[in-house]
């Protein structure tokens, strides 16, 4: 084969490679606005006021029977969605690598999570007890779908290029959740002039994420491609059993546990403070909702640039590095997020900024430094298991923060507790020697980490 054949095959792959990584990018896109209009901004104030209207005359509310402060119920909720995620997100992490077509069960998550937001409709009266249904069915269908979502990347890029590629997708995510705030915070604010409640402009909000999340889905599925794996056809065990197998098999490369468990404590801290601020700060702060909007807003702007920045930095100093610098960050956001003042917007604008700058790139950089851990052609199964820590194990924020709340009734010893998942995970994270790890998985190191 000439040079020239070979270098016009490398050129048209390198063509392909770029479409698809375009094509990756639209599923965070796509499924970020429920993230950050659904269970970031509107849900948690909307379905605490729900469940307050449903309580009792001490403020509890029963499901199954259940004693639960009212205002506790959205953080219980969330927790139980990442508990039904720890079950199905193994058998779709199975599933995959036996089959090696993602596509279709990415198709599945993602519609039924889309169904069940935009059924976030008829959330109204004092039907607490279907908002929480609707929360478990959607949270874990976005759990289960990134699973298959983040196992494509070290199929779609070579390891030179997954800090950015990893990056641009978050950047994506929070550009369409940008995008669709200021759609929300138009009519929310304005929802009288349309001739809507505010009850009816909070549910159009959450239904709109829905079918956002739905219609853009469309483009990765166009533009990825199934590959066969190693383990494709062969008869392998489902669910917990292959969880099982994927643990046996880490326990040979216990640097990539040790990072997984680094990341389950400091990201646990993440996704609870995504989805319990909107609620600290309109129980604890008293900020009205257009406040919050516009706080959640300057998050995702500020988190595309912050994502796109830290991938910079990841160049130069490395990935491990630089998501140790934002766990520092982390840690002193939310001390400074303790001290807040009521009724004061401006500083819980200076607090979001702080989030915005960090949250991005932690993720990412997290992100694309497990998939140098991975073993070839077992992308979906290891996934599986960063999902669980990534989601599947975020439940235990969430419960510390309903459980501190329900003890102590404040939403600031709630906030503050989040610190000990940063601290912990700093250490965790930096005695982990990575270039080893990368090693030891069988994978080329690259000249940064």
């Amino acid at each position: 084969m000439g040079t020239e054949t070979v270098r016009a095959q490398t050129a048209d792959e390198a063509v392909e490679r770029r479409r698809e990584q375009r094509g990756w990018y639209f599923y965070d896109w796509a499924c970020s606005v429920y993230s950050t209009s659904v269970l970031t901004v509107f849900l948690g104030p909307y379905l605490t006021s729900v469940a307050k209207h449903a309580a009792d005359a001490d403020g509890f509310v029963h499901p199954l029977g259940i004693p639960v402060r009212a205002g506790s119920f959205f953080a219980y909720a969330v927790s139980a969605s990442v508990i039904v995620s720890i079950f199905v997100m193994p058998m779709a992490g199975a599933a995959a690598d036996r089959t090696g077509r993602k596509k279709p069960l990415l198709a599945l998550c993602a519609y039924l999570g889309a169904t069940a937001t935009t059924g976030m409709f008829f959330l109204d009266g004092d039907r607490y007890l279907l908002g929480g249904l609707l929360l478990v069915v959607a949270n874990a269908s976005v759990a289960v779908s990134m699973v298959l979502y983040n196992s494509y990347l070290p199929q779609i890029a070579p390891p030179e290029e997954r800090d950015a590629v990893s990056s641009r997708g978050w950047a994506f995510g929070y550009a369409a959740g940008s995008l669709m705030l200021v759609v929300n915070l138009v009519l929310y604010s304005a929802h009288g002039s349309f001739g809507l409640s505010e009850s009816v402009a909070v549910r159009i909000c959450l239904a709109s994420a829905g079918i956002w999340w739905g219609a853009f889905t469309l483009v990765p599925l166009k533009r990825l491609r199934d590959r066969p794996t190693a383990s494709a056809g062969q008869a392998s065990g489902h669910g917990w059993r292959q969880l099982a197998a994927t643990v046996r098999d880490m326990r040979g490369k216990p640097l990539t546990l040790a990072f997984l468990l680094a990341y389950l404590v400091y990201n646990d801290g993440i996704q609870t403070v995504i989805s319990q601020a909107s609620v600290y700060g309109s129980e604890e702060l008293g900020l009205s909702q257009s406040t919050l909007i516009v706080a959640v807003l300057l998050v995702q702007v500020l988190a595309i640039g912050g994502a796109l920045g830290m991938g910079r930095l990841a160049r130069t100093y490395g990935a491990k590095r630089t998501i140790l610098g934002s766990l520092v960050a982390w840690t002193v956001t939310l001390g400074a997020g303790y001290f807040l003042p009521a009724g004061a917007p401006v500083w819980f604008f200076v607090l979001a900024a702080g989030i915005g700058l960090v949250l991005g790139g932690s993720q990412a950089l997290s992100r694309s430094l497990f998939s140098h851990l991975v073993p070839s052609g077992k992308e979906a199964e290891y996934f599986s298991a960063y999902e669980m820590s990534d989601r599947g194990m975020s439940w235990l924020g969430p419960l510390l923060f309903g459980l501190t709340y329900q003890l102590t009734g404040s939403y600031r010893d709630a906030i503050i507790s989040l610190v000990a998942f940063f601290v912990i995970g700093f250490v965790l994270l930096a005695r982990v020697p990575v270039r080893q790890a990368v090693h030891d998985a069988g994978n080329p190191v690259p000249d940064r980490i």
